[in-house]
């Protein structure tokens, strides 16, 4: 590069900062090195009592030795009193180009100078770590290519690449990110194939964790190379926290190393010249570098930080990735090797010699390569074509050859850099073919996962319609007035809409309040109502739990007998639960008076009845004594009330024999009205469930403490038991007062709400563990038309859709593909006509769940009928 032609990096200006991409361009004397004008007034050429020389610590390579020298220079820059000498002399010997540096000369400096310049340390250990941080970025978009590549040259299945983001916050961003450049650099190519390839299922999690930690070291980098705190007062805290972002960093190129080095042995293997096959590998076994070799360099990288050596750890790290770099470099050699084998057979005369010329090869290259690696390969053939590296004496053509392609790699030229900037162009220009994907919290369903829903929602309609509920549908959104208020401290989950046309509006966050909006709109007083619907909560997405689901709910509202009801939603929960077979569970019970009956008993001032509730309700998922600090320390109760609250909230069992226990004489319940009539309404309760049989899978648990501030009685929750780990899978409970509140009249009322979506998780789940295959369509026979004609086709399949006959059809000349569409969907019946059946004027029906494969020929004008025999015997 020309004198006039490198870059400036400016240091010591009003606002200028010193970047990673900074440091790795002087590193690389890709850039000179310059001091603002306005620094230079403020350094003072005053003489000093302190005397300091410039040491470079000698394990340094030379351009790691400059990255540390900018990294001081700024340090000193940034000092409030700094003297010319140190800060110029560092500038000249930087911009002078030495391939050494000796700083033998003392020179005077100001004491924060001789603070800086004594702990040389975390200046070199910056200077490294800013080189790693800009390689690191560069590293991520090299290796993706090379895996590319690879994939081709191993006509490796690709299937891996179809990863997709889940949105339920369980999917890497950076593995999504990787499957989506892969699927870029590989749209369309004919090269890949049905190879299951281990190194290459790898990719997306080790290219996709290299990603991860490079943007951690990014960000810390960011902060740490501008800091002040850096200046010679707080440089081992500094140290420490680069050094925890570097080692992960370490790991994760050990394990990129290992699988780039298991794909360039596996590309190797791959090539078709056994000349050339032999000749790369034998250049390949001297010279890359191996496995081993990874192991050994991390594991040093590790005792130095164990040790606390942490310059030297970061000089250790950056061996590290130049072995890395270099395996990644003849991956993407050994790849190219594979896919223009017949190219170099005629290009490099040791190989021609050998009297190689495979016609078959150059067969071969008709076949077409991905849109981003096709355009890649040019820039490469280029590249090689633009290198005049002097031939070293004695080397075979061959060895020339691969100088030449791993010198092109060297990420210390600017030509590579301008490589990278290309590749980066070719996959950000494919963004528009890049699947977009859906918002966190939310999912699609496949047909696979749409035939589970399907049938737990038709299971889940019988039961309730069996119960005499009329269907009710109410809008996705509502006035927010409607919602807020409701929810306790769950309103800040509600999902608020602009506002449009001057209302302000919120998605629903379940389907009761909406349901007691509407009896209240409608002046209704009774009602029996279920509605299955989605519901939306502004929610940090996890396992299980998602911002867009389905509810079912079901719901009695009106006057009635005492507790009917309440039995009623209980023993249909009990249906569902068995009747959607999702395992061993149990339905938890409690009744709001009686909480509210323990908080007076134990002294809890009335204002925190519903705050302690809260507290209580995690006793599933936390121990008592992080409960009774959670209720003491933040919740300002006396140590004496939470004991006491522990000795009642630590009481479940069978409904009936706890029961007892809480009526018996001497019982603090009895002395407390709303826990007097709470007990009565359990009793009912529980011998109602007793002689109906559904008593044995409900638990009474005085710790149960339904969080929503409008249930007045019964509360109840449903948990999965085992190893389930979805949690709770449906709750309800008695609501008196929530109608009441949009209108003058108070409507009793009492629901049960579903948590389908954890059920479906548990269905799926089931339906894996026992290898189960779901039939995606109710197709019951595939009308299969060996040639091209539609109109037969047509006429056949309308006939049996005319007679309700459940049927599709296919018209194509190859037969196995009619056998293959009727197995993937698992169709059991095949009509099946070819030219023989047209002149017969017949059809074939083959029964294919039969394990003979039952053929039966059948008159043409008779094959309605003879179906529909078979299909209702």
């Amino acid at each position: 590069m020309a004198h006039n032609e490198v870059s400036a990096v400016t240091l010591g200006g009003k606002g200028s900062s010193l970047s990673s991409s900074s440091v790795h361009a002087a590193a690389t004397a890709q850039s000179h090195v310059r001091i603002d004008s306005s620094a230079l007034d403020k350094l003072t050429a005053a003489s000093s009592s302190l005397k300091h020389k410039i040491t470079i610590p000698e394990f340094l390579t030379l351009e790691e030795t400059r990255a540390f020298l900018i990294v001081l220079l700024n340090k000193l820059l940034l000092c409030k009193k700094s003297s010319s000498h140190v800060p110029q002399s560092i500038s000249e010997a930087l911009n002078s180009n030495q391939q050494s540096f000796n700083f033998e000369e003392e020179l005077d400096v100001t004491e924060e100078e001789h603070s800086i310049l004594v702990n040389n340390a975390c200046s070199a250990l910056l200077g490294v770590a800013a080189v790693l941080d800009h390689r690191s970025a560069a590293l991520s978009a090299f290796a993706d290519v090379a895996a590319a590549f690879s994939c081709e040259a191993l006509k490796a299945d690709v299937k891996v690449f179809d990863l997709m983001d889940s949105g339920d916050g369980h999917s890497s961003k950076e593995e999504v990110g990787v499957a989506g450049d892969m699927r870029i650099l590989l749209n369309g190519s004919k090269f890949v194939g049905k190879e299951t390839i281990g190194s290459v299922v790898k990719i997306p999690k080790v290219h996709g964790i290299i990603r991860e930690k490079a943007k951690l070291v990014h960000s810390r980098m960011r902060v740490e190379l501008n800091s002040d705190h850096n200046l010679g007062k707080n440089e081992r805290g500094s140290e420490h926290t680069v050094c925890n972002v570097l080692l992960p960093l370490a790991m994760a190129l050990r394990e990129l190393g290992e699988c780039s080095f298991a794909r360039a042995q596996s590309n190797l293997l791959s090539i078709s010249s056994d000349a050339l096959k032999s000749s790369i590998g034998e250049i390949f076994a001297k010279e890359c570098p191996t496995d081993a070799s990874l192991v050994s360099s991390f594991n040093e990288s590790f005792h130095l930080y164990s040790g606390r050596v942490y310059d030297k750890f970061a000089h250790e790290i950056n061996v590290l990735f130049s072995l890395v770099w270099k395996i990644v470099a003849w991956e993407l050699l050994t790849a190219y090797a594979v896919l223009e084998a017949a190219e170099l057979n005629e290009k490099i005369p040791e190989v021609r010699e050998n009297g190689e010329h495979s016609k078959v090869e150059k067969k071969k290259k008709k076949a077409v390569l991905g849109k981003g690696t096709s355009s890649i390969l040019p820039l490469i053939k280029d590249r090689l074509q633009g290198e005049k590296q002097s031939p070293v004496e004695n080397s075979r053509p061959l060895e020339i050859w691969v100088a030449d392609f791993l010198s092109f790699l060297d990420l210390a030229k600017p030509e590579f850099n301008e490589f990278l900037l290309k590749v980066k162009d070719i996959v950000e220009s494919n963004e528009s073919r890049r699947l977009p994907k859906i918002p966190k919290g939310t999912r699609d369903f496949a047909k696979e996962q749409m035939t589970i829903r399907k049938k737990a929602f038709s299971v889940i309609e019988e039961i309730f319609e069996r119960h005499g509920a009329t269907s009710l549908d109410t809008p996705v959104f509502e006035l927010r007035e409607t919602l807020m208020g409701k929810y306790g401290e769950d309103s800040k989950l509600i999902y608020d809409l602009a506002d449009q046309g001057g209302e302000l509006c919120s998605l629903r966050y379940d389907l009761t309040v909406p349901f007691a909006r509407y009896m209240a709109m409608n002046g209704l007083t009774s009602l029996k109502r279920y509605q299955i619907a989605k519901v939306y909560r502004r929610d940090n997405p996890s396992k299980g739990r998602f911002r867009e689901f389905y509810q079912c709910d079901f719901d009695i509202a009106g006057p009635s007998e005492k507790m009917g009801p309440d039995f009623e939603v209980v023993r249909i929960l009990t249906e569902l639960l068995d009747e959607l077979n999702i395992g061993d569970h149990e339905i938890k019970l409690n009744h709001r008076k009686l909480l509210d009956g323990m908080m007076q008993i134990c002294g809890v001032p009335s204002e925190k009845f519903r705050t302690i509730c809260s507290s209580i309700d995690k006793l599933d998922k936390q121990s008592f004594e992080q409960i009774r600090k959670e209720m003491v320390e933040e919740k300002g109760l006396t140590a004496e009330t939470a004991d006491r609250i522990g000795t009642f909230v630590k009481e479940k069992g069978h409904p009936l024999a706890l029961l007892s226990k809480l009526k018996k004489e001497g019982s603090a319940f009895l002395e407390n009205a709303g826990s007097v009539d709470a007990l009565n309404d359990l009793e009912i309760l529980f011998k109602a469930l007793d002689k109906s049989k559904r008593l044995d899978k409900v638990v009474f648990d005085l710790s149960l403490a339904r969080g929503l501030d409008y249930y007045t009685g019964v509360i109840f929750e449903a948990v999965v038991k085992g190893g389930s780990e979805v949690g709770s899978i449906a709750a309800g409970g008695r609501y008196d007062n929530l109608i009441g509140m949009f209108g003058s009249k108070q409507v009793p009322a009492v629901g049960v709400s579903l948590g389908i979506e954890r059920v479906f998780t548990i269905m799926e789940k089931q339906q894996k563990d026992q290898n189960q295959v779901v039939r995606p369509t109710k197709t019951e026979v595939l009308v299969s038309i060996l040639g091209n004609d539609v109109t037969l086709a047509g006429e056949l399949a309308g006939e049996l859709w005319d007679a309700g006959v459940k049927a599709e059809f296919l018209v194509n000349k190859r037969r196995p593909k009619h056998f293959d569409y009727a197995k993937e969907s698992r169709i059991p019946w095949m009509i099946l006509v070819g030219e023989q059946e047209i002149k017969e004027g017949t059809v074939q029906l083959k029964n294919l769940e039969a394990g003979n494969d039952v053929n039966i020929n059948i008159p043409r004008e008779n094959f309605v009928e003879e179906l529909r025999r078979r299909l209702n015997p």
